[in-house]
């Protein structure tokens, strides 16, 4: 994970975050959706725990060959945040996407109770999630091939990680309006902790941001990142 010592920091109300769910409307130049950085957040948080918990030896991780698909030898050098917004801009799906993801993640970790998020792994796991999300969530999706150069996978690999995800996860993708809610909720939860989130943005380092000016310009070319 790529880290730097200077961050700044986005306060979020649990309203701004409400409205952006739930009637979030694109413009040309419209800004990231709030959950993402939400999403992030939760994340990394999650990501800090593994590393207590591998630290302290206190728990046995997953080893199952299953579990290990996400695994990625070398760490990608790109932050949680940054590959989030990737996603997003490379994609454009609506916040309720990044919503659905989030409650497949936490059906599978609980589902895999020795499978823990970390930096190896988190990548992929958010790319699989986020691209089945958009499939079920909305009416016209981008192909696999496409996720996978956003993502920065074959289609090869990432056709493998969605069909193993979705044996791991018993084919139960459906999110119904009352669990929809409910991690709304929790999201909402997240937020009004002493009154507004502040949630800690990485830097992005001066290669990202001649990326982002580069897809400024259009969308026809993809920034190349692997995984």
């Amino acid at each position: 994970m790529a880290s730097s010592s200077s961050s700044s920091s986005l306060v979020i109300s649990p309203r701004k975050l409400r409205s952006d769910l739930y009637s979030y409307s694109y413009q040309e130049d419209c800004s990231t959706p709030l959950v993402i950085n939400v999403l992030a957040s939760l994340i990394e948080r999650s990501m800090a725990r593994t590393e207590r918990i591998e630290k302290n030896g206190s728990c046995s991780l997953s080893k199952a060959i299953s579990t290990n698909i996400f695994y990625c030898r070398d760490i990608p050098d790109m932050t949680i945040q940054s590959y989030l917004e990737r996603i997003f801009r490379y994609t454009r799906a609506i916040p309720s996407v990044y919503v659905v993801a989030y409650v497949y993640i936490d059906r599978f970790c609980h589902n895999n109770p020795g499978f823990r998020i970390n930096a190896r792994n988190v990548h992929r796991l958010l790319i699989t999630t986020i691209m089945l999300a958009s499939k079920y969530v909305e009416d016209m999706n981008y192909r696999n091939s496409y996720f996978g150069r956003v993502g920065g996978l074959t289609t090869n690999e990432l056709n493998k990680l969605e069909l193993e995800f979705l044996f791991l996860m018993d084919f139960k993708l459906h999110v119904n309006v009352s669990v929809f809610e409910s991690y709304c909720c929790h999201l909402e939860r997240e937020v009004s902790i002493g009154g507004g989130y502040h949630i800690e943005r990485t830097l992005r380092c001066a290669e990202e941001l001649k990326a982002r000016h580069r897809e400024e310009k259009g969308f026809t070319h993809i920034a190349r990142v692997m995984l």
